[in-house]
């Protein structure tokens, strides 16, 4: 973990896609230790969030900090290790295997390659570290993508309908991983439609409507 900056402030933050307004005028704080549910209705804005805390995205118009840092200026590139994001879309090359998926992680990061065995052996994976990842179940590669959130230990945690094609255990896992992050002074997000599955695993939730938050 790094400092305790204050993981996520967006100020009076918009975002359009052309002529159509995708967020407007929105307001969140986050605060170390601290993990906010985010519920609204299809194409509220939800994934659109996410990725402007993951500075993936610039806003139309606001301010948008993340740990501490513009994440709208170059100061981004040296916040996004302290992320840790797990979108709709599995982020691994397919074409490797579990194990050198996270192999190549661990390179950047400077992680020992240790920690790839027991983050694949924390998810229930460590049996299928050779098997190509284009050739695993979406299930475990959502798998695999938490055992990298255990492996680099990140600030901020970001989680995109993170239940999504998991098993009941996997399902528990979810809430271990946010657990851990908050537990050592992070902070996580979680977007889900089950309100009633994420209410029990964070510290709030706001809706998005209109645009905003609430």
């Amino acid at each position: 973990m790094g400092s305790l900056d204050i993981p996520v402030l967006l100020e009076g933050v918009s975002v359009r896609a052309g002529s159509v307004r995708i967020l407007h005028d929105l307001v969140l704080t986050v605060v170390p230790g601290e993990a906010v549910g985010v519920f609204g209705a299809n194409g509220a804005g939800k994934t659109t969030l996410l990725r402007l805390i993951a500075t993936l995205l610039k806003p139309s118009e606001g301010s948008v900090t993340v740990l501490g840092s513009d994440a709208t200026s170059d100061d981004r590139f040296g916040v996004r290790p302290r992320i840790g994001y797990v979108g709709h879309v599995p982020g691994l090359y397919p074409e490797l295997t579990l194990e050198e998926n996270l192999r190549f992680v661990a390179d950047v990061r400077g992680i020992d390659h240790g920690a790839v065995s027991s983050s694949l052996e924390a998810v229930g994976l460590l049996g299928a570290a050779r098997r190509l990842a284009e050739r695993c179940s979406h299930g475990m590669q959502r798998r695999t993508e938490f055992a990298r959130v255990l492996m680099t230990e990140p600030d901020l945690l970001l989680l995109d309908e993170p239940h999504s094609a998991l098993d009941g255990d996997a399902v528990d896992l979810v809430e271990a991983i946010v657990d851990r992050t908050v537990s050592a002074g992070g902070a996580a997000i979680v977007v889900s439609h089950d309100q009633t599955r994420v209410s029990d695993m964070t510290t709030r939730t706001v809706e998005i409507v209109d645009g905003g938050v609430r």
